[in-house]
């Protein structure tokens, strides 16, 4: 029990940590008031209270939450450092990326483009036009003089038709209506550039609604169409890369159907402008038979192309309904009437339709008009063979095809 005299000073100690279990981690271990009066030098504590004599020690820092003590190391006097200079790092390498991997298809199978069976019951194409008529005008121009005039006009649209082009030039054919004879005309400009020109012809059915260009150009057999080529064209893509994918026709011309002759094919938008912005490097012409009008892709087409080819019939219907059109396309924010050619085509020998008047009214939007003459050969449908058109059908269609690509020069 502690004595009367030092029992304050053994309850303080004991508070601060100096009793008999020592130091109390954290607090400073004080000697008692009555040490302090004691002399210098070491003194021999006695024991008291029945524990035996303690030797003094120096307060040590206990560990606290079972940490070992950390022995605390001398600070060097602060000095100011000077500013670290970003050292030049060595040049890594990038690494080139990896090109774009286009997920591979499942190759589609080859078609023909008529059955057999059906393909069988097609009678022997006719010429364009009858014997008689062949042979006489055949006498007219022996003993007519006009034969020079006419070599000089040969000789000038041909000169128009073999213009080189900076880029190449996209024409697009379409029609209000069906019947028009839009396809028609499409395969006969295909032809003929290709007839005329040294540089690669396309021709692109943007028409996937069974259309008939490939049986109108004499395809044996269809395999890629315009809807599989979008998913599948790169700009990395060589010429030769691309006709893979194509079918390729007479005189360095190729086509790119539209289906396989399958009702369900579709072209939206986005792969149409797809196609023609990757193949336009490749060809210098290249030839569109577009949907009727106003389906999305053929107003694509329209706006796009650096001249268009509108066809109508040769009857009072088909004239009303092209200047219904004409009127409207000269209400768009750029007006392309005047890079437009409309072609009246004959669908009988004898129309019931003043065509001088007709081509009045339809000019008078600012569109050009031409007349494509009744063929026999062309109205029995089929494969044109163009050594069987009559004489009046390919004047007709040389005319037509230079002018349209006349227009397709013009600056916009």
């Amino acid at each position: 029990m502690p004595s009367g005299e030092n029992w304050q000073n053994d309850v303080l100690r004991d508070l601060r940590g100096g009793g008999p279990g020592g130091p109390r981690p954290g607090v400073p271990a004080q000697q008692p008031a009555a040490d302090s009066a004691r002399a210098p030098g070491p003194q021999a504590e006695s024991p008291g209270y029945g524990y035996p004599p303690q030797q003094p020690q120096q307060h040590q820092p206990q560990p606290a939450y079972g940490y070992p003590p950390q022995q605390s190391q001398p600070q060097p006097p602060y000095t100011e450092q000077p500013p670290q200079q970003p050292q030049p790092q060595p040049y890594a390498e990038q690494p080139t990326p990896a090109p774009r991997q286009t997920p591979r298809r499942a190759a589609p199978d080859t078609r023909p483009v008529v059955d057999k069976r059906l393909a069988a019951t097609g009678l022997k194409p006719r010429h364009g036009e009858p014997f008689a008529a062949r042979a006489l005008r055949a006498v007219r121009r022996t003993v007519s003089s006009s034969a020079a005039r006419e070599v000089a006009e040969t000789t000038a649209t041909a000169e128009t038709l073999q213009r080189t082009v900076t880029t190449g030039r996209q024409i697009a054919v379409t029609s209000i209506r069906g019947g028009s004879g839009k396809t028609t005309v499409a395969a006969l400009l295909g032809a003929t550039y290709a007839h005329y020109r040294q540089d690669p012809v396309l021709l692109v059915e943007a028409d996937p609604a069974l259309g008939s260009l490939p049986l109108r150009l004499g395809a044996e057999s269809l395999r890629w169409t315009t809807g599989d080529l979008a998913a599948l064209v790169e700009p990395q893509m060589s010429l030769l890369d691309i006709t893979g994918y194509l079918v390729q026709l007479p005189e360095n011309a190729w086509l790119l159907p539209g289906s396989q002759g399958q009702v369900g094919a579709m072209l939206d938008t986005r792969g149409y402008e797809r196609v023609m912005v990757s193949l336009r490097r490749y060809f210098g012409v290249t030839v569109v038979d577009c949907e009727t009008l106003p389906a999305e892709v053929a107003r694509t087409a329209l706006s796009a192309a650096q001249a268009r080819v509108l066809t109508t019939p040769a009857t009072l219907e088909g004239v009303a309904s092209t200047r219904s059109v004409l009127e409207w396309m000269r209400g768009l924010p750029r007006d392309i009437t005047t890079t437009t050619v409309v072609v009246l085509t004959e669908t009988s020998p004898h129309p019931g339709l003043d065509l001088d008047k007709a081509a009045e009214q339809l000019k008078a939007t600012g569109a050009s008009v031409r007349v494509l003459p009744y063929d026999r050969h062309l109205a029995a449908g089929g494969a044109i063979r163009t050594d069987l058109l009559a004489r009046p059908t390919r004047q007709a269609v040389t005319r037509l095809a230079a002018e349209v690509f006349e227009l397709s020069q013009k600056r916009r």
